[in-house]
């Protein structure tokens, strides 16, 4: 047997094979590529397959010897196999590749769902992809709309304590606005790429109730660290005071104080554990995603 140039492939196997399963003979080509086989029946089929390591198998139809005959097999000549390739793929491109998903996830394809992860294969964030997300998030117009549906809520409610009218109006959009976008880029950004933690919220999905719930409420509270290794969030909670305790620069004076802090701190985590189990529960199924990387 050769290859298709007419090269000999020695070592090849060639199996012969009966219509019982015991009828089974086996050989294996020489230095030329020659081969011999000795015992087999007369009037019976057989099929005879050659393989050989880097080549597609070769199969003969029906043989079938007459008593005392002896037959060879001649032109087997065997093609190189296809080869399957695989794209490999670094860590960072797949973190990229990760990001890139994520910011074309929208709740009923409008609202932001960037930061849940849907791909259980961890790669950390780089620096940039930690400023890039918190940028596109504290940029999009959702948040913007969100900011200005806020402020005419706050408004009717008189608070913060602004002038009523259109500039008190334009100052709790301005406050609104800032108040989520201090906290998206410290939070999301600044202090995770201090950290070196991970700012995302990673869906789990199986499991069992009970543990998919402690999963969601215990995220503000649990972050992946870029090792991989689950740690506290300081990210989370020290995004929330830090955007908190930034109030007290543009807040009117009659709101500021530790007490705006800690309710504002207090009140922005408590928000993300609800979101948390609405992320786990709800809006996995609401969610428009992008094409998974490979």
């Amino acid at each position: 047997m050769t290859d298709v140039e007419g090269g000999a492939i020695p070592g090849a196997t060639i199996s012969v094979d009966g219509p019982s399963p015991g009828d089974h003979h086996k050989a294996t080509a020489d230095g030329d590529g020659y081969f011999a086989l000795i015992g087999l029946h007369p009037s019976v089929s057989y099929h005879a397959t050659v393989t050989a390591k880097g080549f597609a198998d070769w199969t003969s139809p029906a043989l079938v010897l007459t008593p005392g005959q002896e037959s060879e097999i001649a032109d087997i000549k065997l093609t190189v196999s296809t080869v399957q390739t695989v794209d490999a793929i670094s860590a960072s491109e797949l973190a990229v590749e990760q990001i890139k998903a994520e910011e074309q996830q929208r709740v009923l394809g409008i609202i932001p769902n960037f930061y849940v992860s849907y791909d259980h294969r961890f790669v950390p964030m780089s620096t940039k992809l930690k400023y890039k997300l918190a940028f596109k998030t504290s940029t999009d117009v959702v948040t913007f709309g969100t900011a200005i549906f806020l402020a005419g809520i706050n408004q009717a409610g008189d608070t913060p304590d602004y002038v009523q009218g259109a500039k008190g109006y334009g100052q709790r959009v301005g406050a609104a606005y800032a108040d989520a976008a201090s906290d998206i880029m410290i939070g999301g950004a600044v202090l995770p790429s201090l950290l070196h933690q991970d700012p995302r919220y990673f869906y789990q999905g199986t499991g069992t109730t009970k543990s998919r719930v402690m999963h969601a409420l215990a995220s503000p509270f649990i972050a992946k660290g870029d090792n991989g290794r689950e740690e506290f969030n300081y990210s989370s909670i020290g995004g929330d005071f830090a955007a908190a305790a930034l109030t007290n620069v543009y807040y009117p004076p009659s709101n500021r104080g530790p007490g705006l802090v800690f309710s504002s701190a207090l009140t922005t985590t408590g928000g993300r554990m609800i979101s948390a189990l609405a992320q786990e529960f709800i809006l996995s199924k609401f969610t428009s995603r992008g094409k998974d990387p490979k």
